[in-house]
């Protein structure tokens, strides 16, 4: 059995600036030492709650651990270009098959082509179309998990333009119809697929619209 890490370290970052602080000295005879971090919910590995995009929607904390924790198929989109538009067609060819209510992990390896802290990870990377998100809902799945900025839109955030909801097209047809959104895992390249088990629990945060995640694959349970 064997354990991927599939998480972004929470560190300094162009895009969201996370404040850590550290307080306490156990060298210089402090009891405790202690960090303190202040980060948005939605950067680095996290999952999306319905109120992220959805008029009131639920919170992180009433998402089940069981639509995040469970058996995951691989699509294997590897050999995707940067700023492909993934269609319904790609993803058909790479689904490995499954049963509804699992976790379908989308793998385009892009943390190897791009590092994510460079502005060309966001503004280079391949992108779902509305065909894709349908071809995706209509699986039935628990979750969808991406390793790449998977809405077109999302690279118009760093500018500050916003485009109408329907565009983030995942948000708008997955989160929307109640399947959950593991956003922004790394280290795809590393699962041997095309299963494993998936765990992407998120921080029990109280009325929050998403929270970050330790997400992990196990190996040889799935």
């Amino acid at each position: 059995m064997d354990i991927v890490d599939l998480s972004m370290t929470v560190g300094p970052h162009f895009r969201w600036a996370p404040e850590i602080s550290v307080k306490g000295d156990k060298q210089a005879g402090d009891q405790f030492r202690v960090t303190r971090l202040s980060t948005t919910c939605h950067g680095f590995s996290h999952v999306d709650a319905q109120a992220h995009f959805i008029e009131a929607g639920p919170t992180i904390e009433a998402t089940p651990l069981n639509r995040v924790v469970g058996p995951a198929r691989i699509f294997d989109i590897s050999a995707v270009a940067p700023d492909e538009e993934i269609g319904a067609e790609t993803l058909e060819a790479a689904d490995p098959g499954g049963a509804p209510g699992e976790i379908l992990l989308l793998a385009t390896q892009w943390d190897r082509k791009r590092d994510h802290q460079t502005r060309e990870f966001w503004t280079e990377a391949p992108w779902l179309n509305r065909a894709a998100a349908d071809y995706l809902l209509s699986l039935a799945p628990s979750a969808v998990a991406v390793d790449f900025p998977q809405d077109y839109p999302i690279r118009l955030l760093l500018d500050g333009i916003r485009v109408p909801d329907e565009e983030h097209v995942t948000h708008d047809v997955l989160l929307r119809a109640g399947v959950t959104l593991i956003e922004y895992v790394v280290n795809t390249a590393a699962l041997k697929g095309p299963r494993t088990f998936l765990c992407a629990a998120p921080l029990k945060i109280c009325n929050a619209d998403g929270a970050p995640a330790r997400i992990f694959a196990i190996e040889g349970l799935a």
